[in-house]
């Protein structure tokens, strides 16, 4: 049993405590519900939330990838109505709210939740210049993150990836994944990421945490597979580039002993690591890039403020003292629910200029 099954299964029965009380509350406002009833909701909604994912880690199914896209859309629903529920509460104990006002508050969810399903499933290129010294020649990089293949984001999302990398094959040297290829909900299978195939650059991919629960084997196959350039604690020159990907290491892997054979003097040092952490650290190594994603930026309001707070180095491109760069994507898939709002599905063209 996977870290990413024993979570789920962990947080479903609090989960069903808070449906039942959030049904519970917005019936509520329109007469009420007898509460077996509500009872009978909310052990629904907990088998939607952990029932498919029994057969779709063994394999992955049209009906299961629909009923994991339904509970995820649904876990953003519930969040944002919890949010409109405390309004109408917490401003009924100051003015009295006519229905109407209630009803155009309910109704903003599903208006907002189109927009946030449609955000999620739009996939942008945007542009980033670094400026360093000890450039050579410009050189632009394609760096993605976060693609959680599996079974809210599944085929369709690695063609979709491919035909804006095919789209960028013109202008970029190479594209790097900061690890999260796959997700965990589905099972990953050797065909799955051969779209990738198509593309006239190199791909390179280093796991990320996710990457682990589906079987990194299984993962690293897939990708070995579609012709992807796996740096699992590794390094690699491409050119005027020496990139290192370092593997987001459970208690079970061993971590790498951080030195300079992970680098080359000579070369433009990129690390490629899926979490933002250690930057100060392979900066002063000598790194003159880092890649990471993991944060999502947040990826929908409210989380997106949480986010900021939890995350010293949230989203964006970071320039230190030194002169060294550490660039946060947001990335391309989403976590467990196919919704943003304030943030992109996104690939970054890097565009390394001298400065």
């Amino acid at each position: 049993m996977s870290r990413r099954t024993r979570r789920v299964l962990f947080v479903t029965p609090f989960y069903m405590l808070f449906e039942f009380f959030l049904l519970k509350y917005i019936f509520l406002l329109f007469g009420g519900l007898n509460d077996v009833y509500l009872i009978v909701l909310t052990i629904l909604i907990g088998l939607l939330h952990c029932g498919p994912m029994f057969f779709e880690t063994k394999k992955s199914t049209p009906l299961g990838r629909f009923l994991t896209t339904v509970n995820g859309i649904w876990m953003w629903a519930s969040v944002m109505f919890l949010i409109v529920i405390l309004i109408i509460y917490i401003g009924g104990m100051f003015i009295t709210l006519p229905s109407e006002a209630i009803w155009v508050l309910i109704l903003i969810v599903p208006l907002l939740g189109s927009y946030n399903y449609y955000k999620a499933h739009k996939l942008v290129v945007n542009e980033k210049t670094l400026k360093l010294d000890n450039l050579p020649r410009d050189i632009n990089i394609a760096h993605l993150s976060d693609v959680h293949f599996g079974s809210v984001f599944h085929k369709p999302i690695i063609s979709l990836i491919s035909n804006k990398l095919k789209e960028l094959e013109d202008t970029c040297e190479l594209a790097i994944i900061s690890g999260d290829l796959a997700d965990g909900s589905s099972v990953v299978e050797e065909n799955d990421f051969l779209a990738f195939q198509e593309v006239n650059m190199p791909i390179i991919f280093t796991p990320g945490n996710h990457d682990f629960y589906p079987g990194i084997d299984n993962v690293i196959k897939a990708c070995k597979n579609a012709g992807i350039i796996v740096l699992d604690n590794e390094r690699k020159e491409f050119g005027d580039l020496s990139i290192f990907g370092l593997t987001f290491s459970f208690e079970d892997r061993d971590v790498p002993k951080i030195d300079e054979t992970w680098l080359n003097p000579n070369l433009i040092n990129i690390i490629n690591y899926h979490v933002p952490y250690c930057w100060e650290e392979f900066s002063e190594l000598g790194f003159d890039i880092q890649l990471s994603g993991h944060t999502h930026g947040g990826q929908f309001y409210p989380a997106i403020c949480f986010s900021k707070l939890i995350f010293r180095y949230n989203k964006g491109l970071f320039k230190n003292k030194l002169g060294n760069y550490l660039h946060v994507t947001t990335g391309v898939g989403s976590m467990d629910t196919p919704m943003r709002w304030g943030t992109d599905s996104e690939i970054v063209v890097l565009k390394l200029r001298k400065s």
